[in-house]
């Protein structure tokens, strides 16, 4: 338990003041304390006494709660289930219980509450009641789940890039493999039908089937590619920007650079997964939005931390708004930037363009040393 020794120190005076009773101070120093709830009940329960911290997380007045039986700060589910008087039971047998749950606040609102009440006796063995301290847990507990939150939600991740990577996979090498062999069985069936009459419709029908195939096997690499492209897990992350950079300049006509001044082999897994879709989310942004004729990708580090950054010539701000940094895709970014310890940085001014700067701590993103040889 913390107490407030400044502000106790005030109210009871010094301790040579023997003008106050040591009593006294000691009540005074119970009811300077404001980050717990530390009250007396009687035998039966009921509020005998009320300090400062009790009225902070409760919300009564000592007037409105002293004499009335402390099962007001439960739950209807634990009233019904007898809860307060089993806690006072458990007291009278054992001298103290323990509990962590709901409690009610004055205006009906709920908390997380650490509770703790001890028996109280007299010299005779007597008892005169019970000594309820509760802590207000709402906050550690907030904190709790924000922290479980961040933890499930970069599991879900790693799952979601996992799953993409197999479907990946089998779509390249299950479904483009049978669509070859389909290609491959129309070509032959066209060598026999040239071989008969090299003008006949039936003989057209096969070429134009094989330029379908073709047109859906490129479809299908690129659906592939989008997913996971097999480059970042081959050949690791600067080849897969490379790729990135060459297919968007490609689909959207957008000049588009790469500087990479960094050994990305340095990065792990996660790192450069989360690096590849800031990238790609930033030139779906640039598609999208910018109306730009260029863009540059660069990777770059300093002694301590590692920079992307995704710049384009486009309208900036101009755009109407459509690039808040509270859309999904940049809430996407700043995310993974946050996992790894990161952030985002947004820049950007009407008709001078959009830029995206991610700052990365290297300790966070770097794998480990390979072991030479011979050692273990």
């Amino acid at each position: 338990m913390i107490f407030d020794w400044n502000q106790a120190k005030r109210r009871v005076g010094t301790a040579n003041d023997s003008d106050v009773p040591l009593e006294d101070r000691y009540r005074l120093l119970i009811d300077a304390v404001q980050d717990y709830a530390i009250f007396m009940l009687d035998p039966t329960g009921r509020v005998a006494s009320w300090n400062g911290g009790a009225r902070k997380i409760k919300g009564y007045e000592a007037g409105e709660i002293i004499g009335r039986h402390f099962s007001v700060f439960y739950t209807p589910e634990d009233i019904a289930s007898n809860k307060p008087a089993h806690e006072l039971a458990v007291a009278t047998a054992q001298g103290r219980v323990e509990d962590q749950g709901w409690r009610v606040r004055r205006d009906g609102s709920r908390f997380w509450a650490d509770v703790a009440i001890t028996a109280v006796y007299d010299t005779t063995g007597v008892l005169l009641g019970f000594a309820k301290v509760t802590r207000d847990m709402s906050e550690r507990m907030r904190l709790a789940e924000l922290e479980h939150a961040s933890e499930l939600a970069v599991r879900m991740q790693s799952a979601r890039e996992e799953e993409q990577r197999r479907i990946a996979r089998e779509l390249h090498d299950d479904l483009g493999q049978q669509l070859t062999a389909l290609k491959m069985g129309i070509a032959a069936l066209e060598n026999q039908l040239s071989d008969g009459n090299g003008g006949s419709p039936a003989l057209a029908a096969t070429r134009g089937l094989q330029q379908q195939i073709d047109d859906t096997i490129g479809s299908l690499r690129r659906i592939a590619a989008n997913l996971r492209p097999p480059m970042l897990d081959d050949l690791g992350l600067a080849p897969a920007l490379e790729w990135l950079a060459d297919d968007f300049a490609g689909r959207f006509g957008v000049k588009t650079y790469v500087d990479i001044e960094v050994d990305h082999k340095i990065f792990t897994v996660p790192a450069s997964t989360a690096i590849f879709r800031i990238v790609q989310e930033a030139l779906t942004n640039v598609a999208k939005h910018a109306q730009a004729s260029e863009v540059r990708i660069t990777l770059s580090a300093s002694t301590d931390r590692c920079t992307v950054r995704v710049e384009d010539n486009g309208l900036g701000d101009a755009t109407g708004g459509e690039r808040k940094t509270n859309s999904l895709g940049l809430l996407g970014m700043r995310e993974r930037a946050r996992q790894l310890g990161g952030f985002v940085l947004i820049d950007s001014a009407p008709r001078a363009g959009f830029r995206i700067t991610v700052h990365l701590p290297l300790d966070a993103i770097q794998a480990g040393e390979p072991d030479t040889p011979g050692e273990r």
